[in-house]
Parts: structure tokens; C-alpha cells; sequence
């Protein structure tokens, strides 16, 4: 069993440790400034690619996984407005737009994420508006106008305080409104990502959370530089079961509850394919605000 402080095996190339979860909204507020900080170093591979993803999206690209769209359905049909929360650069937020929302909304701590998707909005000429601020400060004037609240991707891992999210989830939707999620499985936590096999990490499923610095090569990668000059960033495992019941808290209907093998990115990219298919990679859920506005 790893313990809290131990080293934590991570990913070739990265730095990191377990540590305690957030205790208390100052140390939530710590950890989200320091992520801050960790992406915006990690946004120069979205502004590296930023023309190619203009030219993706100018062609009627989307970046919503077939299951985003199985569960959203035409958005054309019912999506004035949606809300992006954790929006990165902006290109899962403009696919909203290309897919039939009418309006979009992008919201992501990230100064520099905010800038590229203000460029990429702008040079769509989309009806899309950005904020640069902490999700649990998602701004007022928001309130009840989201037909649609969606987040994922590698989103969840990255929030602190799950029932302050829930809450904002909820004060953003109309009545009658949907939040959809897809999102890493929580089990992938579980298993080194770089073995060949499966390798228990021994993380706890309950109360995992880490502080790392640099990014998996599959991914972001090493910017140049060693893991160690990179900043500091902090992660939280959250169960299945956590995020269900911090979305039905707020008063949230579950419609959809599923666990899927397929991943949005290569999760495990050394994994042998009848091994990754014994595990979920991904979970997605799909709730709805009550009519009445579930108070």
C-alpha cells in the first residue's frame, strides 16, 4: 500500500507524490492556483497547434467523442447555450458550436488557455464567450442560462472540492436543462499507464490524491525541459460513487450512468488490447435539472 508522502510511481519522465486530500476551501483554492500555473506552462501545446486546430474546426471538425454524441444527441434541436466548464484552449468548446449549440460559453483557470480560445473563437467568428477564472467562481451572470453544462476529457481530476463544483453544475442550468460528462474512468488510476501489463499502483480508490510535475509523453510531453523545472500541479481521484452523489445533492435527476472501454486519449499506451479491454477507461453521466429547479 502507498502511503500518504510516499513516492509515487508516475510515468516516465514526470515527479511526483501522494498527499493528503484538500482539507478545507484555502488548501482547494492553493491547489487550484498552483494548476493554474502547471497549465499554463502545459497550454504551449495547444497554442503550438492552435492554426491546425483553427483549420480543423473552420472545416466543421468536431472533438466530441461518438459517445458525447450518441448522449447529446442534434443540438441543434435543443441547444441554445452551452456551458463549458474547464474549457482549455477552447477546441471542445467550439465543436459544441459546429455540432448545433447556438451560443457557446468557455470557462478555464488558465490564462493562456483563455487567450488561445479568445483567438480561435474570434477567428471562427463564433458566438462564443471566455473566462478566465476558477470553476467554482463561475460568474453569476451565468446563472440559469445553460441548456447544456458540459465538462470531461481529463476535467474532474483536476477539481479540488467535488460539492462546490456540484453546486455550480447546478446554478448554471435552466430548469429543464442537461450536464453531461465523459470523462477517465477513476479504476485507471489504479494501473501503472506505462507498463505492458496490468501493474497495480496501489493508489487508494477512496482518497487518492497527487502532486506532480511534467507531463506523460502521450500526451503534453516534456516542453523541452526536465520534469523537475516544470511546475508544481495537484490531481484527485474521485470515485464513481463520489461524483454521482455530488451531482444528485444539488437536486440533479441521473438520466445515464455508464463505463465504457473506450478512451479519449492513450490511456495506456503500452497496454496489450485484451488486457485494456478488461478495464473501463472511461465513465459518462448524463443528469438533468428538474423543471421545478430541484431545490
Amino acid at each position: 500500500m502507498v502511503m500518504d508522502g510516499e513516492k509515487l510511481e508516475l510515468p516516465a519522465g514526470m515527479q511526483g507524490e501522494v498527499e493528503p486530500p484538500a482539507a478545507g476551501l484555502d488548501e482547494v483554492r492553493a491547489r487550484h492556483e498552483a494548476n493554474r500555473l502547471a497549465w499554463n506552462e502545459g497550454a504551449a501545446f495547444y497554442t503550438e497547434r492552435w492554426a491546425k486546430t483553427l483549420d480543423f474546426l473552420r472545416h466543421g471538425g468536431s472533438s466530441l467523442h461518438p459517445i458525447e454524441r450518441a448522449h447529446l444527441g442534434d443540438l441543434r434541436s435543443w441547444c441554445h447555450t452551452a456551458v463549458h466548464l474547464q474549457c482549455a484552449s477552447g477546441e471542445d468548446t467550439l465543436s459544441l458550436w459546429n455540432e448545433g449549440a447556438a451560443r457557446v460559453v468557455g470557462i478555464d483557470i488558465s490564462d493562456v488557455h483563455i487567450a488561445n480560445a479568445r483567438r480561435l473563437g474570434a477567428a471562427l467568428g463564433a458566438p462564443a464567450v471566455w473566462y478566465r477564472c476558477d470553476v467554482l467562481d463561475a460568474p453569476a451572470e451565468l446563472d440559469g442560462q445553460a441548456d447544456l453544462v458540459y465538462t470531461g476529457q481529463g476535467a474532474l481530476c483536476w477539481i479540488h472540492d467535488l460539492e462546490r463544483w456540484a453546486a455550480v453544475v447546478h446554478r448554471l442550468l435552466k430548469p429543464g436543462g442537461r450536464f453531461h460528462v465523459l470523462d477517465d474512468h477513476p479504476v485507471t488510476y489504479l494501473f501503472d499507464m506505462d507498463a505492458e501489463t496490468l501493474v497495480a499502483t496501489g493508489a487508494d480508490y477512496f482518497r487518492h490524491a497527487e502532486a506532480s510535475r511534467g507531463w506523460p509523453a502521450s500526451y503534453i510531453g516534456d516542453l523541452g525541459r526536465p520534469a523537475g523545472e516544470h511546475a508544481r500541479k495537484h490531481e484527485r481521484l474521485w470515485s464513481i460513487a463520489a461524483v454521482f452523489q455530488a451531482l444528485r445533492g444539488t437536486g440533479l435527476t441521473i438520466e445515464h450512468l455508464g463505463e465504457h472501454p473506450d478512451p479519449y486519449w492513450p490511456t495506456f499506451p503500452h497496454l496489450r488490447p485484451e488486457l485494456a479491454a478488461r478495464i473501463p477507461m472511461t465513465f459518462s453521466l448524463l443528469a438533468r435539472r428538474p423543471l421545478g429547479g430541484g431545490d
